[in-house]
């Protein structure tokens, strides 16, 4: 993982007011709770006391409530009651504390710091310039057995469109691939899929390709958009679950009316379009190995593969400053 970035890991709608949610995210077991306010925490799913699932508690009063004892944990993981020693008893409460991490929501989604809470940004990574709330979304999510850079790698990938969607996104059968392009953005790229039918011809380079109005955008640290028009977005952020799985959450945007309910129709029928075409994807890259990609590898990578060869090197590069 890339420290020190807010990672995109869960709908804001999953956690509801008075609700505690668990969930395993970047290799941790985690507790989500909302308090009847809807301020949100998150703690290390494990209570200090006997070490039970604290996911597996109520919210009360704001705090997590564990379901073993009924020791209470605030959004900052401060110990506030152990009931066996009584409400007067509060000098001893700190050696119960729970390890929290940084939380923020925006966009609907719920952002987690991974890294040194002394160098937490305030700033969470989104296509705010592209969607605001003039849209409306459909979301579905899938779990994958893969790690997120494969994951990602794929919505990167414009050589297997033929391939692997050949009866859907990738139809007409073309396979020779011009560029593609690669444009370097503030947190991330873009780029777009010059693709042609092959009669023989030498690919163009990048420099006589251009970014396409249809084009892809990647934010690091895991989020993803497709521009399929100017009515009309997919956004995808792939939350970490360990080295091993990822649970993509797909949201298709549409604006393409104007008119709130007819857009959230068409958003639906998106979400079911999303949905054939990502269990083409699955297919395959749950195979790919080793898990985890690297910048430097034994893959025999095409010229095709510049937007996953620059995404191997920003990532690297990231990681490497943070060390």
């Amino acid at each position: 993982m890339i420290p020190n970035e807010w990672y995109a890991i869960l709908p804001s709608r999953a956690i509801r007011p008075g609700q505690v949610v668990g969930v395993r995210r970047l290799g941790m077991d985690l507790a989500l709770f909302r308090s009847d306010q809807g301020a949100l925490g998150c703690v290390v799913d494990q209570c200090t006391h006997r070490g039970a699932a604290l996911s597996k508690g109520s919210v009360v009063g704001g705090c997590v409530r564990c379901p073993f004892h009924g020791i209470r944990f605030d959004t900052n993981g401060h110990c506030t009651l152990v009931p066996a020693n009584g409400r007067a008893q509060v000098a001893d409460l700190g050696r119960f504390d729970v390890q929290s991490l940084s939380v923020k929501e925006g966009n609907g989604i719920v952002y987690l710091w991974y890294g040194d809470p002394g160098k937490r940004t305030e700033n969470l990574p989104f296509f705010s310039s592209d969607v605001d709330s003039t849209w409306v979304y459909s979301e579905m999510e899938d779990l994958w057995d893969a790690h997120y850079s494969r994951c990602i790698e794929n919505q990167l990938d414009v050589v297997h469109l033929p391939f692997v969607h050949w009866n859907t996104i990738g139809r007409g059968n073309k396979t020779l691939v011009d560029g593609p392009k690669v444009e370097l953005v503030d947190g991330g790229l873009i780029t777009s899929a010059s693709n042609e039918v092959d009669v023989g011809q030498t690919p163009k380079p990048a420099s006589e390709c251009s970014i396409k109005p249809t084009y892809l955008s990647f934010l690091f640290p895991n989020l993803w958009m497709n521009h399929v028009s100017d009515t009309a977005k997919i956004v995808i952020y792939f939350a970490p679950v360990d080295d091993e799985h990822t649970i993509l959450y797909i949201r298709f945007y549409s604006r393409i009316t104007g008119i709130g309910p007819v857009d959230a129709a068409i958003a639906e029928l998106g979400k079911f379009a999303n949905g054939i075409i990502e269990r083409q994807d699955k297919r395959v890259v749950i195979t790919q190995r080793p898990k985890a990609s690297s910048y430097q590898s034994d893959e025999k990578l095409l010229t095709g593969d510049t937007p996953i060869i620059q995404y191997r090197r920003m990532r690297d590069e990231l990681k490497s400053s943070q060390q």
